[in-house]
């Protein structure tokens, strides 16, 4: 179930993102968090797409089995969403980057083999400073911080990574020097399509959890379901759901053509993720004092929906997005 779309030449099945849509889905729908996401729909792609010959080799054979768990490494302390701002740098010396800085919020960052590290090859150039080089775990100089304790998700392993002088072979570069910011944008519609698809499935787990329980829950001599507002809740819910749902089908349709634009992934990313904040928080509602208890799925369902919000790019920067193409 990794990485389906890696072409068979490098021991993948050569699927499309429809099979990325449907395993994402299904583990969303079962309270899975973002570390086989991170990697299959995101990180792959990357090393697919940049990647030498010699990198494909190497590296695509050993994530499709699981040998190697990536993570890409963009988030630092004083950089979370102006991805310009990175201060971990890249300088060449010879045949080698030295690199040097500090990232935060890694998902897989402690279990990572392989980090795709955003990086400073010319920190005046802004934008077009920015070059992606890969660090293998076993780099003299790389260095895992804590796994960060978290509200919810988990069961998804989020790090801090240190690099001290971090020599890698110049070969170790994905894409071209400078282009690094241009293979984020050219990737980052897919990895919100994909937050827009988890997200819809969970929201879909909540409602189907408010659902089941207040049928069984009883007050005041009948079914909470039976109440006149729980139905007007559900009702609505379920309204938003069925158009969720026709949603990720269109995004996915222009995803497969290579129409999805920007700001429609934005858009996608936007309205999913704020879904999935509605939706498992009625629920949990719905469920009463039960709700907040955690034995009961809701109350994880949604600790683990509210940094859908935030990660992958934060609504406030979606809309951002949205607005500059209007």
């Amino acid at each position: 179930m990794l990485c389906p779309t890696v072409p068979g030449e490098y021991g993948g099945l050569g699927l499309d993102f429809r099979f990325n849509a449907i395993i994402g889905e299904e583990l969303a729908y079962a309270g899975s968090t973002a570390g086989i996401r991170l990697h299959s729909d995101i990180a792959v792609d990357y090393i697919v797409h940049y990647g030498s010959l010699e990198q494909k080799q190497y590296w695509l054979p050993r994530m499709i089995q699981g040998e190697a768990v990536s993570a890409i490494a963009m988030t630092e302390p004083g950089a979370g969403s102006d991805l310009q701002g990175v201060r971990t740098t890249a300088v060449r010396e010879g045949d080698e980057y030295v690199i040097n800085g500090a990232k935060t919020y890694i998902t897989n960052g402690q279990n990572a083999d392989i980090v795709i590290v955003v990086t400073k090859t010319n920190p005046a150039a802004r934008a077009k400073g920015i070059t992606l080089v890969l660090v293998e775990a076993h780099r003299k100089g790389f260095a895992r911080g804590r796994k960060l304790d978290k509200i919810g998700q988990h069961s998804a392993d989020t790090s801090e990574l240190f690099f001290e002088n971090v020599r890698v072979p110049v070969t170790n570069r994905l894409g071209e020097e400078g282009r690094g910011f241009a293979c984020l944008m050219e990737r980052l519609p897919q990895e919100r399509l994909s937050i827009a698809v988890c997200t819809q499935a969970a929201a879909q787990r909540a409602f189907d959890e408010a659902l089941t329980y207040t049928k069984q829950r009883s007050a005041f001599g009948k079914m909470v379901f039976d109440f006149q507002n729980t139905r007007f809740e559900l009702a609505d819910l379920a309204s938003k759901l069925q158009v969720g749902w026709a949603h990720v089908d269109w995004a996915l349709g222009r995803h497969l053509a290579g129409k999805l634009t920007a700001p429609e992934a934005s858009a996608a990313k936007l309205w999913h993720s704020e879904l999935l904040w509605e939706a498992c928080d009625r629920s949990l509602q719905l469920h009463g004092g039960a709700g907040y208890m955690n034995e009961y799925p809701i109350a994880r369902l949604w600790r683990d929906a509210r940094v859908n919000r935030i990660y992958g790019g934060t609504s406030e920067i979606m809309k951002e997005i949205i607005g500059r193409a209007l």
